[in-house]
């Protein structure tokens, strides 16, 4: 039965390797970069490492007077090699959906560049009542905040950063690059396999307030 509240339900959501496998995609669009501006990008490596800003991962192959022009064209590439690749982790449709079956809202907070996003929700079937892109860490925290998110899902020690940083339950998903150990030392509520086990996690949270 869907739990009664005054303060509907939201759920923020991660998007790189919480919700979508994004690796492919990624991969793919750094190394048509590669090829564009003949700089050497170990992609393989990239594609290790995903969750900090885009900025962050360009500073090791470029010089910072190209960063704000190879980020540009990167973003536009990105359209053209990432999202055919790209496909919805296990239990990512059937996450949304428990969410939704307790009246609730989903609210996507990603690092990834927002309309980039939007387009891989679309292109992947999925739909979020709100997206905002561009956030990292603490910074997602203060989005959770503005859209009453009182638990954030996601893949990285950064996101249990984010998810603490809006006094939310921090739920980690050990598909990304870190083990379920590193994301409970990094103060993780809980950590699941993966997004399989979140509608019957949601249940007894929200059972047990």
């Amino acid at each position: 039965m869907p739990v009664t509240s005054d303060v509907p339900l939201t759920v923020g959501f991660d998007l790189d390797m919480t919700l979508l496998d994004t690796r492919p995609g990624i991969r793919a669009t750094y190394l048509a970069l590669s090829a564009e501006t003949g700089t050497a990008i170990d992609a393989d490596l990239v594609v290790t490492r995903l969750g900090p800003p885009l900025l962050d991962e360009l500073r090791n192959w470029f010089p910072a007077e190209e960063l704000d022009a190879v980020a540009h064209r990167y973003r536009t590439l990105y359209r053209d090699h990432a999202f055919a690749p790209t496909v919805a982790l296990p239990g990512a449709h059937a996450a949304l959906d428990a969410v939704r079956a307790h009246g609730g809202r989903v609210a996507v907070i990603t690092g990834k560049y927002e309309p980039n996003a939007r387009l891989h929700l679309e292109h992947a079937g999925l739909s979020a009542d709100a997206l905002v892109g561009d956030l990292w860490a603490e910074t997602k925290g203060v989005a959770l905040r503005e859209h009453g998110a009182t638990v954030y899902v996601g893949d990285h020690l950064g996101d249990i950063r984010g998810a603490k940083h809006a006094d939310a339950v921090a739920v980690g998903v050990a598909t990304g690059p870190y083990g379920a150990e590193e994301l409970l030392a990094a103060g993780a509520d809980v950590v699941l396999p993966d997004l399989t086990a979140f509608p019957a996690w949601l249940d007894g949270h929200l059972a047990a307030r």
